[in-house]
């Protein structure tokens, strides 16, 4: 029933070119910096990746961009990576611009099985465009879809041999909605511990949503932007 493995390397080679792609974290808060190492020397191409955003120029999922494995992109955010904006003005990567809310809620409609849901954010706007409208309580929403990956890359702070996952504090942010969003779900984790020591009321991936499970070493955890005070 275990589902450790030893080698990311062998673990991405289950994502094909051409796949869909959630992967979980904030900035470069709690994202699965192993997986993403292997999925760029592995080369993947013509990914659509779905994420909060896409990392910085030489680290998380910019790794990807760099390497231009990455076809389209949706994402909340993407000020902090000087090769996106490249490739998007040069017309080689195609953006989707989602509200922060509503991207989270796509994704867990889409682990949770619900193909759609409406919401009054970003009606009146570009985001709207060619979408369903419909009247709710007097208020004009759109209608947004669930979203699904062929596969999902999440980094967990510990974990069990059966998939149980906890993430740290500020790390429990997109990584829960896009484990349970993939149909197959690589997690990485700082600490692997025996079956029975994680408390169920405090698991927040049951391991249920997780195929694969690694342990990852020496985790840079790098800061996007320091701001020190000046003395």
């Amino acid at each position: 029933m275990t589902k450790v493995q030893t080698s990311f390397e062998e673990s991405v080679a289950r994502i094909q070119d051409g796949d869909t792609l959630i992967v979980g974290g904030f900035g470069l808060c709690g994202i699965p910096e192993k997986a993403i190492q292997a999925l760029a020397e592995k080369g993947t191409k013509n990914l659509t990746v779905v994420s909060n955003n896409c990392g910085v120029n030489d680290w998380g999922l910019g790794l990807l961009l760099e390497n231009k494995q990455i076809k389209k992109m949706v994402a909340s955010y993407v000020g902090e990576n000087k090769i996106f904006e490249e490739q998007y003005l040069s017309g080689e990567l195609e953006v989707e611009l989602v509200p922060q809310g509503t991207l989270a809620e796509r994704i867990r409609a889409g682990g949770a099985g619900i193909p759609g849901f409406y919401t009054p954010t970003g009606v009146g706007t570009p985001i709207a465009e060619g979408k369903e409208h419909k009247v709710i309580g007097g208020r004009q929403c759109i209608l947004e879809e669930a979203i699904q990956g062929d596969a999902a890359l999440v980094k967990a702070w510990k974990g069990d041999a059966y998939g149980n996952l906890i993430y740290q504090k500020t790390a429990r942010n997109f990584n829960p909605l896009a484990a349970a969003a993939g149909k197959f779900t690589i997690a990485e984790v700082e600490e692997l511990v025996g079956v029975g020591e994680l408390d169920p009321d405090f698991i927040h991936t049951p391991s249920l949503y997780v195929q694969h499970l690694l342990v990852g070493t020496s985790y840079e955890k790098r800061i996007e932007r320091k701001t020190v005070q000046q003395a």
